[in-house]
C-alpha cells in the first residue's frame, strides 16, 4: 500500500469537499479549485477527513493512488492558506514595479516587460527586486514563478538575472580567470 496515499487529509472547518463521482470540488477562503480523478481511485469523506483508497493492486492504481492523494491535500491547502513563491531580481538596474495587477520588469532590454497575472495568481512586489508569487492552486503557482524566472535566467558570469529565493548560482571564473589558470 502506498505510504502517501494510505495517509488521511484533515479537512479544516472553513473548507468544504463535494465529491461528485470522479470530479472533486474543494471551497475555502483562497477560493474554489476541482479536478477530475480517475476512477480507479475512491475517495470518502469521512467525519472531517478524506480518505483516498483504490480498488485493486494494479501497479496503475498503485502508480496513481499516491498522486491522487497529494492533488487533492494541494487543493486542500491551497484554499484554506495558498501557496507562495518567492523571486529575487539580481543585477545593476534589474528591478520591478505595480502597474494595477501586471507586473512590469525592467531586465536590461531596451523595452520594459509587463507580465499580466494568470487567472487565480497575484503579484507583490517588496521592495524593487523581491517578488512574491501567490495563489490557491499550487501548479499554478509554480508555472508562473518559472515562466517569470525564463524571461532572464540567472546567468553563471556575473549573477545577473532572476532567480528563486535561496536559490544558488554556479558562478565560473570566464575568459580572464581560464587565461590565469592556464
Amino acid at each position: 500500500m502506498s505510504r502517501v496515499g494510505k495517509m488521511p487529509i484533515a479537512v479544516p472547518e472553513k473548507v468544504k469537499v463535494e465529491i461528485d463521482g470522479c470530479h472533486v470540488t474543494v471551497r475555502g477562503p483562497g477560493g474554489e479549485l476541482s479536478r477530475d480523478i480517475v476512477p480507479e481511485i475512491e475517495l470518502r469523506l469521512e467525519g472531517g477527513r478524506l480518505v483516498v483508497s483504490r480498488s485493486s493492486d494494479a501497479p496503475r492504481e498503485r502508480a496513481l493512488h499516491g498522486l491522487t492523494r497529494a492533488l487533492i491535500a494541494n487543493m486542500v491547502t491551497g484554499v484554506d492558506t495558498g501557496f507562495s513563491k518567492m523571486l529575487e531580481l539580481h543585477g545593476v538596474g534589474y528591478r520591478g514595479e505595480m502597474r494595477g495587477a501586471n507586473l512590469v520588469l525592467s531586465l536590461g532590454y531596451s523595452h520594459p516587460v509587463e507580465v499580466p497575472p494568470p487567472p487565480g495568481i497575484t503579484f507583490q512586489m517588496e521592495g524593487t527586486n523581491r517578488l512574491l508569487v501567490k495563489g490557491a492552486d499550487k501548479e499554478a503557482v509554480g508555472q508562473t514563478a518559472a515562466d517569470v524566472r525564463a524571461l532572464r535566467p540567472p546567468e553563471p558570469y556575473k549573477g545577473k538575472g532572476i532567480r528563486y529565493a535561496g536559490e544558488y548560482v554556479r558562478r565560473k571564473a570566464g575568459k580572464a580567470g581560464k587565461a590565469a589558470r592556464g
